[in-house]
């Protein structure tokens, strides 16, 4: 139940779009699994110039059953992953539009994503440079901009409600999901369909990363190159995706009759104001997030069963989180399960932590956590239980989703199982 001030907000409906599978089904028993979700690139060739050619790039993607083909050809790759999973959250929770008895200036869409349009803005680019301004498409700018994402999924779904994007790099779709669940919490919509997308696998964005030293560089072995909590981890494999729930008030859901997964409880967020990549050593933003969540979920650090980690396989980031974990929970951080499904996903930047709060959800549904693979050397500054060993078998009755991004913005969701 809520506390008597705000709202109760559930979830009743689930789209993902991954690297180890479109659909929540396909993609759940992936992660189940341990199947990793890394390869050469193939989308297009890098040479041997780019220290990294490897990602978790989305396979075989057709968008064929949610879009026509002139919308396939005016939508960036990153809103076309985001109508897709919205398409499939919004049927898993029974809806093609605002239900009876909701308004659609209450039905919102909140999506995040850390850049946007990338690769229309390197494609124009380079015919710009190439023929001139009159040849760039009319279609550039909404294709680009980063908040045509929840514009077409509004337009789709007839959301006459709150609509914008969150851009808080790595951490954008846990802050949309955060701001979606306070705006139901105080009353200004009803409906938010909430998550996150992300598209950047180009040649640009490989090559700014890479001069960065952010990203693996064992392109001989794709599949084992995210290694998150792992002694020998060398930086992230990027990924590409979408992660959509439908978030509702839940007297509105049960009125509908909704089948309710789980319910988004609490969230929190902090700023590092340390450094523009680096994390702070102690985790002290990432400390403030976790408590935050747990304070506004009316939660203990007792209750937490299972954290769904940043965990990005960066040898910054494991560090400083689980010394992070270790600060926040005290000596209940030795029984909770920590798990990184990056380590088959990769990291989706923006749309990371929709995906992740998705498998919390599935996590508190079904009683089981992905396990973490690739974690094979132990690292002795890297000391929770990751589940490296295989997928477990658990009531999760609380999870924690931890989301951090570039620039010290640190965002973390509290997901509670519905009894």
């Amino acid at each position: 139940m809520g506390d008597g001030r705000r709202r109760e907000v559930v979830v009743t409906g689930l789209g993902l779009v991954t690297p180890v599978g479109v659909g929540v089904k396909t993609a759940w028993s992936a992660l189940l699994a341990g199947k990793p979700g890394g390869g050469l690139v193939t989308r297009f060739e890098l040479t041997e110039d780019y220290p990294t050619r490897i990602a978790c790039e989305v396979k075989g993607f057709d968008p064929s059953d949610v879009l026509d083909p002139k919308e396939i050809r005016r939508y960036d790759r990153f809103a076309q992953f985001a109508l897709v999973a919205a398409a499939e959250a919004m049927q898993d929770a029974g809806l093609s539009g605002s239900p009876e008895g909701v308004s659609p200036d209450r039905f919102g869409v909140l999506l995040g994503t850390g850049i946007g349009g990338i690769a229309t803005f390197e494609e124009q680019c380079k015919i710009l440079l190439d023929r001139g301004p009159t040849r760039v498409s009319p279609f550039f700018v909404p294709m680009f901009i980063p908040d045509i994402a929840p514009g077409l999924v509004s337009i789709r779904y007839g959301a006459r409600g709150p609509n914008y994007t969150t851009v808080s790099a790595c951490a954008s779709s846990a802050h949309a999901i955060g701001d979606a669940l306070r705006i139901i919490e105080r009353g200004d919509a009803d409906i938010m369909i909430s998550g996150g997308t992300e598209a950047t696998i180009t040649p640009l964005t490989m090559a700014g990363f890479a001069a960065m030293k952010a990203m693996s560089t064992r392109n001989d072995e794709p599949e084992k190159a995210s290694r998150p909590f792992d002694k020998t981890r060398d930086g992230f494999v990027m990924g590409e995706g979408s992660g959509c729930l439908i978030l509702e008030a839940r007297e509105v859901a049960e009125r509908r009759g909704a089948r309710i997964l789980g319910r988004v409880a609490g969230f929190g967020m902090s700023a590092d104001a340390y450094h523009i990549t680096s994390p702070s050593p102690e985790g002290v933003g990432a400390q403030a997030a976790m408590r935050g969540a747990l304070k506004d979920a009316y939660a203990t650090a007792e209750e937490v069963s299972y954290i769904n980690a940043h965990g990005t396989s960066t040898p910054q980031n494991d560090k400083s989180e689980t010394a992070a974990i270790r600060a926040v929970l005290g000596p209940a951080a030795d029984r909770i399960v920590v798990g990184s499904t990056k380590s088959m996903t990769g990291h989706l930047l923006g749309a990371a932590g929709a995906v992740e709060a998705v498998v919390c959800i599935l996590a508190c549904q079904e009683g089981r956590v992905p396990p973490t693979i690739n974690l094979e050397h132990p690292d002795p500054e890297c000391d929770l239980d990751y589940a490296a060993d295989g997928v477990r078998e658990m009531t999760v009755d609380l999870a924690l989703s931890n989301s951090f991004g570039f620039g010290g913005h640190n965002a973390c969701l509290a997901i509670r199982r519905e009894a």
